[in-house]
């Protein structure tokens, strides 16, 4: 018998081998899933636009409830100001939402089970989102950094405080999603292979199975409800992140 380890899930390997002289294009499977998302989430949003009507069908309603709630996200925490913004918002909701979803599918592959992967995304986005402070405020913008009626005598340190707090977005950003998904579905690895084992030695064990399985389906709709949750919740810290650019509170 075999023991694997529920960190397998999330190991990054080579499908397809392609090189062209130094280059590496080669196909994991974390790229294989990033195809498959991408074309799933064009079929799903192609489905529900497919013969719209006043009175919406299943597809047309869920894409309806879903656009409402990131505009709602939009216009609570940013504002008038957030609808220019809003397609990148969609598109970031709806992208975190299917890479946690997709992990959820039997052999699917969890995504955002990779630092690397959130920390570009977080970087990305940290980086962009500064962009925009600048051009909306000029040099004004590094006001950020420093609150109204400081004493001046505390003004270094307070300049220092606020440089690592406002940084360190990138890191809660990331590690937040990361460390939710990689947990859930470590959990979820270890309850499952014990029952296996309890079923597999046979005798009373193989009954009383019946106990992990059935923590295994609670653990699954709570690991669900925590993939919609985060992908929510990567998207509302980033409509706050924006907000505060582009206010400068």
């Amino acid at each position: 018998m075999y023991i694997f380890s529920p960190l397998e899930q999330f190991e990054i390997s080579l499908l397809l081998p392609i090189k062209f002289s130094q280059l590496n294009f080669s196909i994991t499977n974390f790229a294989f899933f990033l195809f498959i998302l991408f074309f799933l989430v064009l079929s799903l949003l192609s489905l529900s636009l497919y013969k719209t009507s006043l009175v919406p069908n299943g597809w047309q309603a869920l894409k309806e409830m879903f656009y409402e709630l990131t505009l709602g996200l939009v216009k609570d925490n940013i504002g008038r100001k957030g609808e220019f913004y809003f397609p990148f918002i969609y598109v970031l909701h709806t992208f975190l939402l299917a890479c946690n979803l997709i992990g959820m599918v039997p052999y699917g592959f969890t995504l955002t089970s990779h630092i690397i992967f959130t920390f570009s995304l977080a970087f990305s986005i940290f980086f962009g989102i500064n962009m925009i402070g600048i051009k909306t405020h000029g040099v004004l913008f590094f006001n950020i950094f420093l609150p109204r009626d400081v004493p001046l005598v505390i003004v270094p340190l307070i300049i220092s405080i606020e440089i690592v707090s406002y940084t360190v977005k990138v890191f809660t950003l990331s590690i937040r999603l990361f460390a939710n998904m990689t947990s859930g579905h470590t959990l979820l690895k270890i309850v499952s292979g014990f029952s296996w084992t309890m079923l597999s030695k046979g005798g009373w064990l193989a009954i009383f199975h019946f106990v992990p399985l059935a923590l295994l389906l609670i653990l699954i709709a709570l690991e669900l409800g925590i993939a919609i949750l985060q992908a929510y919740v990567f998207t509302l810290l980033t409509c706050i992140y924006l907000n505060d650019v582009l206010e400068l509170h």
